[in-house]
């Protein structure tokens, strides 16, 4: 549940996300997210070291430009601090902002119970007397918050697309995709999601101006797609794989590797997986190419 929202700096402003909230109600997992978003995530880190890794920041080119810091209890009397010291962020001008993760305290409670852990608060005390605690110290901080996620009724896959949406501001990312040309005789690539088989098209290696040549090549490429049916299974797969892909967006799977084989991975397979890449950009995917056997022969 969204309680609060400010608007996200501009793309070429640097970034700083200060996590916080309470125990279990998913921090590690929202960091992991920015993680995988590129950005630098520091966890539990002390709050008076906070000012100094800010400006470590910068804009663009080299550096720092999107920080995320997880500050919470665990920090004990470090955590004190934290107030004091986003009010010198402030004072600064840096551009920030303090993203809370809250869940109902049953849920919270379950959450401990299953992992196993005691909450950091709780002493010789109840869960629930740490998480009683843990609400009093942070009340004035979820006040002074500019994000607020209830995660109480979210799965992982749920809180994470509200991470990648409300926090980040990416839940448009595109997929980024990598077409991996091989060649069968040298092994299946090990990270493939998809195996292609363009085994049956007519091999240009049998054809002695084409045979020096490479799936990259102009000749070798205009031969290869008009061969008989090259085209219509390029178009076919793309658009059979569409649905498959927005799929793996739903369920937080942002990468996905596509192979395609032929007997050498020189021309068929080299030629198909560009072609592939070039539809695939068309429908706004982020999509690079890598041909694992070129110069193998």
């Amino acid at each position: 549940m969204l309680e609060a929202h400010t608007p996200r700096p501009e793309d070429e402003r640097a970034e700083l996300l200060i996590i916080t909230g309470m125990s279990g109600a998913g921090r590690t997992r929202a960091a992991a997210v920015l993680e995988d978003l590129d950005w630098y995530v520091v966890d539990n880190l002390p709050p008076t070291m906070l000012l100094p890794l800010a400006g470590m920041m910068t804009a663009s080119g080299a550096g720092v430009r999107r920080l995320a810091v997880v500050v919470d209890v665990r920090g004990g009397e470090f955590f004190a601090d934290l107030a004091r010291v986003i009010d010198d962020i402030r004072a600064q001008d840096l551009e920030y902002r303090i993203v809370f993760l809250d869940a109902s305290d049953e849920v919270l409670v379950r959450r401990f119970e299953q992992v196993r852990r005691p909450h950091p608060l709780q002493g010789d005390g109840r869960i629930l007397d740490g998480i009683a605690e843990e609400r009093r110290v942070l009340a004035h901080l979820r006040e002074r918050s500019d994000v607020v996620l209830d995660t109480t009724d979210l799965t992982v896959h749920e809180l994470a697309a509200q991470v990648r949406d409300v926090v980040a501001g990416e839940a448009d990312r595109p997929l980024r995709l990598t077409l991996v040309s091989f060649g069968f005789k040298y092994g299946l690539p090990l990270d493939a999601d998809h195996v292609v088989d363009v085994r049956f098209l007519s091999n240009p290696y049998w054809v002695t101006e084409l045979r020096h040549l490479t799936g990259r090549d102009d000749a070798v490429r205009d031969y290869v797609l008009a061969l008989p049916g090259a085209q219509d299974f390029v178009d076919a797969y793309v658009s059979a794989v569409e649905p498959v892909l927005d799929g793996y967006l739903r369920e937080q799977k942002p990468y996905v590797t596509i192979a395609v084989g032929c007997t050498g991975g020189k021309h068929r397979s080299v030629a198909i997986a560009e072609a592939m890449a070039e539809r695939l950009r068309e429908d706004g995917n982020s999509v690079r190419t890598l041909h694992r056997d070129l110069g193998r022969e």
